[in-house]
Order: structure tokens, then sequence, then C-alpha cells
């Protein structure tokens, strides 16, 4: 990026962490042989769980004092503080504050875990730049707060 004739590098750092979580994807007003139709058995009655990958990228300048864009200590505690601790073998449904009513699809979760996250790096002079949490190995979302 060229600022006022001078290159300016942003580095990006990501933190890969792991949780495991149950869910259901159902709207209470449906019917249950709606909810299966547009959701399969992802609606399943007794729900059903998965082992996520999130990764969680920042981005900023590096501090030329400690080479670092951010400490990854802290990156990793504030994961675990604000949404780690949250989720891990929790029902994504029932016990997580910060997904009460809403669906809980791997597009919401990943957009609600961006918004977790997002105060707390703005107070490190970081930027958040993506949360992208992997349902299955081979599905995954990508959200940029957009």
């Amino acid at each position: 990026m060229l600022f006022c004739g001078i290159f300016v590098v942003m580095v990006h750092i990501t933190r890969r962490e792991r949780f495991c979580a149950a869910h259901k994807l159902y709207r209470e007003e449906w019917t249950p042989e709606q909810n299966e139709e547009v959701f399969g058995y992802c609606s399943n009655p007794n729900w059903h769980g998965h082992n996520y990958e999130l990764y969680v990228t920042v981005k900023g300048d590096i501090n030329p004092q400690t080479g670092f864009v951010m400490d990854i200590k802290i990156m990793k505690e504030i994961i675990h503080t604000y949404v780690i601790g949250k989720l891990d073998h929790k029902n994504i449904n029932l016990d997580v504050d910060f997904m009460a009513g809403k669906m809980a699809s791997t597009e919401v979760i990943a957009q609600e875990i961006f918004h977790q996250l997002k105060p707390h790096f703005d107070q490190r002079g970081v930027i958040l730049h993506s949360v992208k949490l992997f349902e299955t190995e081979n599905n995954s979302v990508e959200y940029f707060g957009q």
C-alpha cells in the first residue's frame, strides 16, 4: 500500500484454536418436517456436534521494539477468554450467551465470534482481519467483518 509516498506494510498473524460443541439448525416456528427438509440431519432433535477449528487473523504494523504485530500469548488469551471458554464442550444453541436467539449455522457463529473479538483487538491497537471457522475438514466459513 502506498501512503504519502511511503510504502506501509501491514503484517497479518493468525492463531489457530480448536473447540468441540453441539448445535442444531432449526426454526421453532417450523414443523419438524420443514426443519428436516431445509436442514437435513443438522436439525436432529437430539443435536449433533463438531470438532471446530478456528483461525483468527489480525493485522497491523510491526512494533520495532518487540518485532511483533501483537504478542501471540495475549492473542491466545483474548480468544480463550471471549470465545473458546464460552464455546468448548457447550451446546451452542443453549449455553453460549453471544448466540442466544440466533441461528447456530457456521456462518452466524463465525460472524458472532468476530463481533466478540473485535473490541478486544481494537484495544490492543491491531485490526481484526478475519475469522475463519472450519465445521468439518471440508466445510469452512470466513468472515471479514463487512
